[in-house]
């Protein structure tokens, strides 16, 4: 049975709709309200406050540190200053993305590493000839994502150090309510955000002045829902939806490389060697046989779509993780992985995997779609991701 997060006394006293989800073994809210609507929009218009607790965590301390992530992960780690957060995957020996993650550079020969899954053992068994722990801070370090407009100001109100001056992809240490924080300039959600890192026994205080110093900013406690909505729209994928880890890969068309899904830009071949480094330079040099691409759901036709069966278009009422064949002159070329309704950009939109020889943008696909218990095909445009980046994000 799932357990509460760190702030679990909070998020479940408002949590009016008992809408909840099993995230790694923890509770957590799908949607505050009856829809997520509302909390969609402090995304994109406000502050939301996110419960990211159940992220998997590891403190990576000692001399050798910086090498074992070095070894293990496809970006220069060398090159990281203190204070930098860097977006990064992790691969095998063929070259197979096995999960994606942030590593953050809290000070010389310390990091901590997120991740999707338990990733504890692939660690530690290859760095067992290094002078690093890796130590397991899953259950002990609890995490807030503050995300929209107005998180700078409610940081500002009640944070203390140069919240206004911490980067884009940045993190810094500082304190609310007394209690020392790590806050990173860093999200899930393709805005302006940040996320608070916190000692789990301390984190109600930290939500309180939170809370309490978003009221004049319209904050928002906000669950998955609309979280899965914005980061469609960011154009960021998602383990075990938009692509399949290695490690739970049953066959060959399962696996993917990072310049299948996206992530060839953080592949750094000409770094020190890492783990499946040989087999993504013949990956790069071959070429990548599919691409992640945005599509976007040509309304005029779904709306045919819709009247021909005699009914008015239905727009979903949350996003989809139901994969469903994307196809080129009545032959499948890839799937779509994540769509959903965007209320920013008004159109429907998706994340697909596709084949090269179809990713180019403004190429006309078909993507399945069920009208009426009947599975039909709508009109889509391949689109250049991200479909959503405001210069407020990086700004």
């Amino acid at each position: 049975m799932p357990i509460g997060t760190a702030f679990h006394s909070r998020t479940s006293a408002l949590c009016r709709s008992m809408n909840w989800r099993e995230w790694s073994g923890y509770f957590a809210v799908s949607a505050y309200e009856s829809n997520h609507e509302r909390e969609y929009s402090a995304i994109r218009n406000a502050a939301a406050l996110i419960d990211i607790s159940p992220l998997f965590k590891y403190r990576v301390t000692g001399r050798d540190a910086t090498r074992l992530l070095d070894r293990i992960l496809t970006r220069d780690v060398a090159k990281m200053k203190v204070g930098q957060v860097a977006y990064t995957h992790w691969c095998d020996g063929e070259g197979k993305v096995i999960d994606d993650g942030t590593v953050s550079r809290l000070a010389e020969g310390v990091y901590r590493w997120t991740a999707a899954e338990p990733s504890l053992r692939w660690f530690r068994m290859n760095g067992l000839d290094l002078d690093a722990r890796i130590e397991d801070v899953s259950d002990t370090t609890a995490a807030l994502a503050l995300q929209g407009p107005t998180s700078r100001g409610i940081l500002q109100a009640c944070a203390q150090g140069d919240v206004a001056g911490l980067k884009y992809f940045r993190v810094m240490p500082s304190r609310i309510a007394g209690v020392a924080v790590e806050i990173s300039r860093t999200g899930y959600t393709g805005d302006l955000g940040y996320e608070i890192w916190v000692d789990a026994d301390k984190g109600e205080r930290v939500w309180d002045a939170l809370m309490e110093a978003g009221r004049p900013y319209d904050v928002t406690p906000t669950g998955m829902l609309a979280l899965d909505v914005a980061r469609i729209e960011a154009g960021l994928i998602l383990l075990d939806v938009d692509y399949v880890g290695a490690k739970k890969a049953l066959i060959p068309s399962q696996t993917y490389t990072p310049y299948e899904i996206g992530l060839g830009r953080l592949v750094h071949l000409d770094k020190a060697p890492f783990i499946g480094q040989a087999a993504l330079r013949r990956a790069a040099k071959g070429g990548a046989p599919r691409q992640l691409v945005g599509l976007d759901v040509e309304w005029n036709d779904l709306e045919r779509l819709y009247d021909e069966s005699g009914l008015a278009p239905q727009l979903p009422a949350t996003a989809s993780r139901v994969s469903v064949p994307v196809y080129r002159d009545g032959v499948q070329v890839g799937k779509a992985t994540s769509s959903t309704w965007s209320p920013v950009l008004k159109k429907m939109i998706a994340l697909a995997t596709v084949a090269s020889d179809a990713a180019a943008p403004g190429t006309k696909l078909g993507m399945e779609l069920t009208v009426d218990h009947r599975r039909q095909r709508v009109a889509v445009a391949v689109a250049k991701l991200p479909f959503f980046d405001p210069p407020r994000k990086r700004g």
